[in-house]
């Protein structure tokens, strides 16, 4: 076996939760190193990611009427020491022999809620919303604020406080279909889980409050309970539910434990499967947890969750490979991608990982490794599984070490072959803070993502041949959304940019570009042609054609 193979075999990590402490958790603020470099508020000179992820954290209560609160879960599993995986198409019928049909690539969701209700808006990270997308110039339909003003908060970095505006680079809103209108759910740095109208930008409840900045992706539950569920930088992951006239905090899962590897922010948008919650943390352990949905008496919205299991996101090669090289900085921060029955995970060391999680469909939470790749350094992308079977994965400059210059900045792995499975690899650069931090966008044979120095890079699919290369305004940490023929793209000057990819092999011509207010490190939503972004001048907008 290669030495880029998965090194020391599979291994079976069933992680019983034997007990839960609930209860309140008081802590000394920490003072870590910050992992990202970030804008200011009002810089749009030139783009950073989110600083906020290695922050202080602030000390946090119980929300009161919570169904229940896990607040410290250190379950360990001994053998883990040692060893340490756009289009809507009615006609489409998934396999129900696994988690995630290989063939919904490309497609919603959910059957029962229409619309983009997670990271990149589906398992596989592959379905971006719905047109007709303007072809000429749009306008601000409308700009949410806090009560009209800008949306901020306070959090520390190096032990500084400091104002942090708006969203950032995992502040992807959910957009979707209930009750007869069209929802816009995000979380923003003013602590705050905000849920909005889309045609009038008003709240339809209030927001939903948390402990520090409300940073991580969101996911709306995709089987039609009025869920959600949200990370923050308060330690805390919540299912809240949002089926009254407030919302309510049923649960939450501390990500400060005594055996975290790095922090304990949730960034990433968990996905929901067979009732089954999994989701990586900033800790670097990854989680599966049995909700146990239904409704009270009442007719409100109930869930029991049960964590299932618990496995790292390292192993002990990968903390030797790292050495000096910050060896405990392997946080999960780019959101869990399912096909198939596989989980896969990049790490903020390099490491891809496939886990079997078929048995989820059975209820018996037990989990396998049987994939691992290390590619050398910090990976923020979400992997793309394509319908094939093929994964697509992205790869920063940070390090900038050996393996990563021998590896390239973005990778088509074939996980069938584990010895040898790098199908063609890409170079970019050499320079820190270069390489890829988006997740790519796939359309018929061409792959094409951003570099954060501000350009759209356009491969074959199958060979990995350049056909173009497109610079933007500015620096990109949003990642591209492909609709309707229209590539969707911001940058770090806040400006978003409409380009013409009816032809994907052609050069694009720019369509349209609309100025903003600050750096848009998130990543757009498009729902039947409208675009919803936040900005990190403190905003959300609806951008598009008026009615």
């Amino acid at each position: 076996m290669s030495y880029f193979a998965r090194r020391g075999g599979a291994f079976v990590a069933a992680v019983a939760l034997v007990g839960v402490v609930v209860g309140v958790v008081h802590e000394a603020v920490r003072d870590e190193p910050a992992e990202h470099s970030s804008l200011s508020p009002g810089e749009a000179s030139a783009a950073g990611e989110d600083a906020a992820d290695t922050a202080d954290t602030r000390d946090t209560t119980d929300t009161a009427g919570s169904q229940g609160t896990t607040d410290s879960i250190n379950a360990s599993a001994t053998d883990l020491a040692a060893n340490l995986a756009t289009t809507t198409t009615a006609a489409f019928v998934p396999r129900t022999d696994v988690l995630v049909d290989p063939a919904s690539f490309g497609k919603p969701y959910s059957t029962t809620v229409p619309g983009v209700l997670t990271f990149r808006g589906n398992p596989t990270r592959s379905y971006y919303g719905t047109g007709p997308m303007p072809r000429t110039q749009p306008q601000v339909l409308w700009k949410y604020g806090n009560d009209g003003q800008a949306m901020c908060g306070e959090s520390s970095e190096y032990g500084n406080v400091r104002t942090w505006c708006g969203t950032g680079w995992t502040g992807q809103p959910a957009v979707f279909e209930r009750d007869g209108r069209t929802w816009v759910v995000f979380g923003a740095y003013d602590y705050k889980v905000h849920f909005v109208d889309a045609a009038t930008g008003q709240d339809i409840i209030p927001p939903f409050e948390t402990g520090d900045l409300a940073k991580g992706n969101v996911t709306v539950d995709p089987d039609g309970y009025p869920l959600v569920y949200a990370g923050s930088r308060d330690n805390y992951l919540r299912v809240i539910a949002f089926d009254g006239s407030a919302p309510r905090e049923l649960w939450k899962l501390n990500g400060r434990t005594d055996d975290r590897m790095h922090n304990d922010d949730w960034d990433a948008a968990p996905l929901v499967l067979n009732d089954y919650l999994i989701e990586g943390g900033e800790n670097s352990w990854f989680h599966g947890i049995k909700l146990n949905r239904g409704y009270a008496a009442d007719g409100t919205v109930t869930v029991d969750p049960t964590l299932t299991f618990r496995v790292p996101g390292w192993d002990q090669q990968l903390i030797d490979d790292l050495g000096s090289k910050d060896p405990k900085r392997v946080s999960l921060e780019a959101s869990v991608s399912v096909s198939g029955d596989t989980a896969w995970l990049n790490s903020s060391g390099g490491l891809v990982q496939g886990w079997d999680i078929s048995s989820l469909r059975t209820g018996q939470g037990q989990v396998e490794r049987t994939f691992r790749y290390w590619t050398g350094d910090d990976s923020d992308s979400s992997i793309v599984p394509d319908d094939q079977g093929f994964l697509y994965v992205g790869v920063e400059i940070d390090r900038a070490n050996s393996r990563v210059q021998q590896v390239g900045q973005m990778l088509k792995l074939d996980p069938r072959k584990p010895d040898d499975p790098v199908v063609w690899k890409y170079d970019l650069s050499f320079f820190v803070d270069d390489g890829v931090w988006t997740t790519p966008v796939i359309v018929d044979d061409v792959v094409m993502w951003t570099t954060k120095p501000g350009y759209i890079y356009a491969l074959d699919r199958n060979t990995g041949a350049l056909l173009w290369k497109q610079k933007i305004g500015g620096p990109a940490l949003s990642s591209p959304v492909l609709v309707d023929g229209v590539l969707v793209q911001a940058d770090g000057k806040g400006v978003i940019h409409g380009y013409d990819l009816s032809s994907p092999r052609t050069q694009p011509t720019e369509l349209w570009s609309i100025q903003l207010d600050a750096n848009i490190e998130s990543t757009p939503v498009v729902w039947k042609g409208r675009i919803y972004v936040g900005t990190r001048a403190g905003f959300e907008y609806c951008i598009g054609l008026p009615a």
